[in-house]
């Protein structure tokens, strides 16, 4: 079984809970009487452990603690130069071109920030003597990877961590923003598998935004997940919103966006996944998915996961719809052109369209749309033109939905969205093993692969869909 408390006692999450919140606000969180008629330690202790459900609600609160607690930090931009530092320097002989380009535009953005600080702090105008001793420095750690990457990358990496310590001081502190959290989704997907591996801060973990208090009265949970090299937040396309609009004209529906890393396995993901939904869905009598592009296969990889161990919330999974998902995997993969049209979804993301040759695990496992271990352990060993997958059929006893994109320049087996064939994202294949029987399945005209999350045709379809269907008698 999954445990997302990773071993912790129930004793060590209750006293940082008392810690963080006292017994009076605990209890009004988590309204349960040991902390509001008997407030100590130990009776709540003892109360908790021969009370499963009681026990469970205190588990879920913690977890949203823990989470909370990150999402509140404040981050120091010298924490992300650091980190991005080192990724360049464990990665200069395979992405040096790329890293050429953003140095050069992270060097204007160093000076500006930089001049505009230290004019506001001394007020007597050294901002621009300042900008150019830190432009300096950083074209010589420019010279230095650019010039000699063969044999100095320990070199580079000290040089780095010398300017960062610095100017780190001078950058200060600042709260997370859309722009480098779009850049961050783009650097996990291209290399997000490495980055974990490496255990870098710039590693997106599994969590879904915002945070579940474990305190909802139940109802509906619509989970909402998005897709390769994109994050949460981009479900929000202007004025556009599924998850809110959902929640406005459907009843008792609570929605969520899972935000993870998109480089990793989709498998890997898929069981991260699926034990953040164990942790957190308890209060829920019902789930919903809607997956766009990679998000779908995550979804149908964490029902596997939770089909093969037996957790709870599969239970309670109503609906799976997809958008764009490559379920029988992306021709654009293949072609080595899927980052490049993603990256250039997004100004903020293009300087790393240069990077297709360098893909992510998740990426490639969307070459074929590989939603297990054992699929993408078997490409390479398979006959050239076979499918190294195993057959995953949809999840039994969930409604199964597929949406579908076409463009007019998207002509033939690429007919499409841009990016996913319509044969791929509505589970066709000329071999019945893999074919994938939704329930219903349609084709939305002049819409490319991300107007998906924001056309009105979509939403009309997702409405209906997602509608709890009447009883029968």
């Amino acid at each position: 079984m999954v445990d997302p408390l990773h071993g912790i006692t129930l004793e060590t999450l209750l006293k940082e809970l008392i810690e963080a919140y006292g017994f009076e606000e605990l209890g009004r969180r988590v309204p349960i009487h040991c902390f509001q008629n008997e407030p100590s330690l130990t009776s709540s202790l003892k109360f908790l452990r021969r009370t499963p459900w009681a026990r469970a609600k205190v588990e879920s609160f913690y977890l949203f603690h823990l989470r909370d607690k990150r999402r509140r930090a404040r981050r120091g931009h010298g924490d992300d130069l650091r980190a991005t530092a080192g990724l360049v320097v464990s990665a200069t002989k395979s992405v040096t071109g790329v890293v050429h380009e953003m140095q050069k535009a992270a060097a204007v953005a160093v000076v500006g920030v930089v001049s505009g600080v230290v004019n506001s702090v001394s007020g007597r105008g050294e901002g621009g003597e300042a900008a150019s001793a830190v432009g300096a420095a950083t074209n010589v750690v420019g010279d230095v990877v650019y010039g000699s990457v063969k044999g100095v990358t320990h070199v580079v990496g000290r040089s780095v961590d010398v300017v960062v310590a610095a100017i780190a001081p001078l950058l200060g502190d600042s709260r997370p923003g859309e722009e480098r959290e779009a850049l961050l989704a783009v650097l996990n997907g291209v290399v997000g598998d490495r980055l974990a591996e490496k255990g870098s801060p710039l590693a997106i973990p599994m969590a879904l935004r915002p945070p579940l208090e474990g305190l909802h009265r139940g109802g509906t949970l619509l989970v909402l997940v998005h897709g390769s090299c994109m994050n949460d937040l981009q479900w929000r396309r202007g004025d556009v919103d599924f998850g809110t609009a959902l929640a406005h004209d459907l009843d008792d529906v609570t929605p969520v966006y899972a935000h993870y890393n998109s480089g990793k396995h989709i498998s890997e993901n898929g069981a991260d996944f699926a034990a953040v939904l164990e942790a957190e869905s308890g209060p829920f009598s019902r789930i919903v998915f809607v997956g766009h592009s990679m998000g779908g296969l995550v979804i149908r990889s964490a029902l596997a996961v939770a089909d093969a161990q037996g957790l709870a919330f599969r239970q309670k999974v109503d609906v799976v719809v997809t958008l764009g998902t490559p379920h029988q995997g992306a021709p654009a993969e293949r072609a080595g052109h899927f980052v490049e049209q993603l990256m250039a979804l997004s100004a903020i993301s293009a300087p790393l369209s240069i990077v297709s040759g360098v893909r992510g695990a998740g990426i490639t496992d969307l070459r074929y749309g590989a939603i297990r271990e054992s699929d993408w352990q078997a490409i390479g060993h398979v006959p050239p033109g076979d499918d190294p997958r195993t057959p995953t059929p949809l999840p039994a006893g969930v409604r199964c939905y597929a949406v579908a994109g076409t463009v007019a320049s998207d002509k033939g087996v690429f007919a499409g969205d841009g990016i996913v064939p319509v044969d791929s994202a509505l589970g066709r294949n000329e071999n019945a093993a893999f074919a994938l029987a939704f329930d219903e399945a349609v084709v939305v005209p002049d819409c490319h692969h991300v107007a998906l999350l924001s056309q009105p045709k979509v939403y009309a379809h997702l409405r209906r869909w997602l509608a709890p269907q009447p009883t029968t008698p």
